[in-house]
């Protein structure tokens, strides 16, 4: 019969072994399930896959969703704990298809037409969909149903939710925080063996990962993971310093990898100072523009009222000159009679005076006569033709040209409308020789 102290000992080894059978049969369980799973889901995918490319994106959602919910979305009642989602017990393979999958759909449904996605999924589920992107609660969603923590997500799911994000969220500073919080968590070993236990379990990946950098697909995977990270969600913030000291430091890029890396960014910000001086140029020149318009503007605007004025004066002068002579003569009329009235009796005695104290004139000549006149135009007029005889014979061409010119003028003249225009150019010319004659007959009168 043995002792006290043998059975003492020997219940705690038969319970480890009990304990240690559970956990290798659980284990074995869940890899056959695993295996069961992969292959349905596998199935699952093909058929989503195949109605995406045929753009029947309700379909494809629709048919991939049962695979990536988990069962506490729809029941949380009967399990209290809550099961992962089927995706979770997949082979790393089949789950980056379908998480790439989904997040394929969700860009192509992002990139729909606002009204073309309300009538392919409705309203309020279009509008699901938008937020859940553009919010980055999709990060929550694939971590939830997934993975066992954030830093368990696969390297290439990753890159897939910071790359959509990066083109459809309506900020960056949640794509930074998860990516930051990503590649802390993926660098810190998980030694809580209760957790992983659990996690395998559940059938979930355990965090085995370490660094992440243990094969050469996951080091370029991690650096990837680096690129989209500095040099594009931290230059969507505008922090380009972080960005620089966060290549210097990292452990994950060798020299020549944060070369390259510090040269893309220093061309990145070259590119941005270059856009901002072609902006700045490109203001002012439209500035410039609209200034020059500006002026030519009021520059016509002057002409313009510079035009009216003087049509306006012309119009003015035509017809009131005549009332504006009679103005001026009556009040030169009138500036004559007050000062003729006040110096009459001094004119007289002047003239008086200079008639008796004027010196002897000369003898003038008398006028030409009639006949001197007559001799001095016949006389003129041969010398004129003398002329033109002498001119035409050593320049022929002078003759022709005069005679063109004779019959140019008679051609002219023989016209109706030009005779009658020059006859009222005449009489106006006449009448205001005749007008003009009139007011010195006047003034002298006056």
């Amino acid at each position: 019969m043995p002792s006290s102290t043998s059975i003492a000992t020997i219940a705690p080894a038969c319970d480890t072994l009990s304990s240690s059978h559970i956990m290798s049969s659980s284990i074995l369980s869940s890899s056959t399930s695993s295996r069961l799973a992969s292959s349905q889901i596998s199935k699952i995918y093909r058929q989503s896959s195949t109605l995406f490319l045929t753009r029947r994106l309700p379909e494809s959602l629709s048919t991939i969703l049962p695979v990536i919910s988990s069962s506490s979305d729809e029941d949380t009642v009967n399990d209290a704990s809550g099961e992962s989602a089927p995706i979770a017990r997949a082979s790393r393979t089949t789950r980056i298809k379908v998480w790439s999958l989904y997040l394929t759909i969700l860009n192509a449904v992002l990139e729909l037409d606002p009204e073309e996605g309300k009538s392919a999924f409705g309203s309020t589920e279009y509008r699901n969909l938008v937020s859940k992107v553009r919010d980055g609660d999709v990060w929550d969603e694939v971590v939830s149903n997934g993975y066992g923590g954030e830093g368990d997500v696969d390297s290439d799911v990753v890159i897939n939710l910071a790359t959509l994000l990066l083109a459809h969220a309506r900020t960056q500073k949640v794509n930074q925080q998860r990516l930051e919080n990503y590649l802390a968590a993926s660098t810190t070993p998980n030694l809580d063996l209760n957790s992983r236990l659990q996690t395998v379990q559940n059938g979930a990946r355990s965090s085995t990962k370490g660094t992440g950098t243990d094969t050469p697909r996951d080091l370029n995977a991690r650096v990837k993971i680096l690129e989209l990270y500095t040099l594009h969600v931290l230059l969507r913030n505008n922090e380009w310093d972080y960005a620089r000291e966060f290549i210097n430091i990292s452990e994950i890029l060798d020299e020549e990898r944060r070369e390259a890396f510090l040269q893309a960014l220093q061309s990145l910000q070259d590119e941005q100072e270059e856009g901002r001086r072609r902006e700045r140029e490109a203001r002012l020149y439209e500035e410039e523009i609209k200034e020059r318009e500006r002026k030519e503007r009021k520059e016509d605007e002057r002409a313009r009222e510079r035009a009216i004025m003087r049509s306006e004066e012309e119009d003015y002068g035509v017809e009131e000159s005549p009332v504006i002579a009679n103005g001026n003569e009556s009040q030169k009329a009138r500036s004559m009679n007050g000062s003729t009235k006040g110096s009459s009796a001094r004119n007289k005695a002047l003239t008086s005076t200079a008639r008796s104290s004027k010196p002897p004139t000369k003898a003038v000549a008398p006028p030409p006569s009639f006949i001197q006149r007559a001799s001095t135009i016949i006389a003129n007029l041969r010398t004129v033709l003398e002329n033109m005889a002498v001119n035409s014979s050593r320049n022929p061409f002078l003759l022709l040209q005069l005679l063109i010119c004779i019959v140019g003028v008679l051609l002219v003249v023989g016209k109706r409308n030009v005779r009658e225009r020059v006859k009222r150019l005449f009489a106006q010319g006449f009448a205001k020789v005749q007008r003009t004659a009139g007011m010195g007959v006047k003034v002298s009168y006056i």
